[in-house]
């Protein structure tokens, strides 16, 4: 593998998949070391660079968190530390993530809620009657519980 420095940032965004400004923030950051420069002030990077570019591009695809990528760079970086580090970040994160999805699901179903409602009781209506201006505007009891039909009249959508 070569580790002198032969590409140029805009040669290196096409073969990683970032942008040229992502890359850069990057190295200022410091999750990729700061590039090689050519006589005239261009940056240059080689193949460990791209590598690590693409560590962490995948990284930041899944959802890890700065921090967790910087980690996670530090730890592919030591080839004496122990791969059970990387699984455990990423199961640790893998809960994170289903917990949102779960987060998700009930928003979706609340979001559902709310357009049914609206559609059997008061579509076409006033907007003072509206179920979903209604349900949004009452006090947050945690996740909504599923609406139980109203006592007034229902209205259809005027011709």
């Amino acid at each position: 593998m070569q580790h002198h420095p032969t590409l140029t940032i805009g040669t290196l965004a096409a073969r990683s998949g970032c942008n040229v400004p992502t890359i850069r923030y990057y190295e200022e950051i410091g999750l990729l070391a700061p590039a090689t420069r050519r006589a005239g002030g261009h940056r240059t990077f080689g193949e460990r660079d791209l590598r690590r570019l693409t560590l962490i591009r995948r990284c930041r695809e899944l959802g890890f968190p700065i921090e967790r990528v910087r980690a996670l760079v530090a730890l592919a970086d030591d080839p004496k530390r122990d791969c059970f580090e990387a699984r455990e970040m990423a199961e640790t994160h893998l809960g994170e993530v289903r917990a949102k999805l779960a987060a998700l699901r009930t928003l979706e179903r609340n979001l559902a809620r709310f357009v049914r409602s609206c559609a059997t009781e008061c579509a076409g209506g006033r907007a003072a009657d509206c179920t979903v201006l209604e349900d949004l505007a009452a006090p947050d009891k945690g996740p909504l519980p599923p609406r139980k039909p109203a006592a007034r009249l229902r209205r259809r959508a005027r011709p």
